[in-house]
Order: C-alpha cells, then sequence, then structure tokens
C-alpha cells in the first residue's frame, strides 16, 4: 500500500513539475481581471530598450494604441490596461499603463512619460 501511495506521489509531483515548466499564460484567454494583474507584472519586468515585437509577444495585442511621427522618428504608444476605474465595459486611457517604443525599442512607460509624450 506504501509503495502504491508513493507512486502516485511521484507521478503527481512529475506532472506538477511539467505542468509548471511547459505552461505559457496567453493574455488573450484571461478575464479582464486576470489580465490586469498579468499585464502589471509583467510590465513590471520590462526592460529599456525591449523590441516592440517582444514585448506584444509577451503581453498580447493592447488595449489601445497610437503612433505620432517626430523630428527624432516614429514613436509609437501601446496602452495595456492595468487597473479599474470603471465599470463600463469600455477600456480607456485611464486605466491602462502606456509602452512608448521609438524605432520598435520601449524607450519609456507610465503616465509621466505619456504625458512628456504629448508635448513632443
Amino acid at each position: 500500500m506504501l509503495k502504491v501511495v508513493l507512486i502516485g506521489f511521484a507521478i503527481y509531483v512529475a506532472a506538477a513539475a511539467l505542468l509548471l515548466n511547459l505552461y505559457q499564460a496567453d493574455p488573450e484567454n484571461m478575464s479582464w481581471q486576470e489580465r490586469e494583474t498579468f499585464n502589471l507584472k509583467q510590465i513590471g519586468r520590462l526592460d529599456l530598450g525591449a523590441d516592440k515585437g517582444d514585448v506584444i509577444r509577451l503581453l498580447g495585442s493592447p488595449d489601445i494604441s497610437e503612433a505620432k511621427a517626430t523630428a527624432d522618428g516614429e514613436v509609437l504608444v501601446l496602452f495595456y490596461r492595468t487597473h479599474h476605474v470603471k465599470s463600463d465595459g469600455i477600456t480607456t486611457r485611464d486605466e491602462c499603463t502606456p509602452l512608448l517604443f521609438k524605432d520598435d525599442a520601449l524607450i519609456a512607460w507610465g503616465a509621466d512619460a505619456y504625458s512628456e509624450y504629448q508635448s513632443f
């Protein structure tokens, strides 16, 4: 009997380890609450200079986006929902964290960075 319990436990541990190593979160399949938490955690781990394609692969499609051509190049802003403000079924900029990219490289994120961008 003890042998059966130990074998069962070993199978359980192996399956759990396999699942934890192979599972990749998919933002497209999350509830809005899960996605907010996921986005907030992942944005906190980003590094300046990160490639736009890598960020989109990590976070999924942005909730809102905008772009502007400046004298220094093109600036793209991707907005990802990170907090809840109003229960209206619509994601707005004030519920998102903006990520700013210049020439496909992450140059800044957050409300202050977006405010500076708007004055370009």
